[in-house]
């Protein structure tokens, strides 16, 4: 798995790109919350770095994942925590981790990947559940380069 520099839109991009594929379906409800609640905008990116980033992850995950004898690719604990662990600010992770659970909860289904995934980063970033809920959803718009100032909405 590639490395991005820590804190970065990237690494934060990324995070979101798995959990899109936590449930290995992309889900056009999914699709259209990236675009209607600006979440890739508000992540610092715009479509074009956001597709850099979902095409970079989907190469390594071709490269380096686990395949399941369901023919499914997996990645290792350690991956994922080397990944979660690019977030370091913690109203970055908290943002990340917002834009994360509007994904996972867009198709209104809640899969065994996309909790798991959600329950890991929760306990890696020692984040407790009621501080993303209270949050509203695509409302956090920190700048990843700057966290006192939202970008423009």
């Amino acid at each position: 798995m590639r490395h991005y520099p820590s804190d970065s839109p990237q690494a934060m991009a990324r995070l979101v790109v798995l959990a899109l594929l936590a449930d290995g379906i992309i889900d056009t409800s999914e699709l259209d919350l990236l675009d209607d609640n600006r979440t890739i905008a508000s992540l610092g990116l715009d479509s074009g770095s956001f597709d850099d980033v979902f095409y970079g992850f989907c190469a390594d995950m071709l490269r380096t994942g686990q395949r399941m004898t369901t023919d499914r690719l997996d990645l290792d604990a350690d991956t994922i925590d080397r990944m979660l662990d690019e977030v370091r600010d913690p109203l970055l992770r908290k943002k990340t981790l917002r834009a994360m659970m509007d994904i996972v909860h867009a198709d209104r289904q809640l899969a065994g990947g996309e909790a798991a995934l959600i329950a890991r980063a929760l306990k890696c970033w020692a984040i407790e559940l009621d501080e993303i809920s209270a949050m509203p959803a695509g409302a956090n718009r920190l700048s990843p380069r700057n966290p006192q100032y939202p970008l423009p909405a």
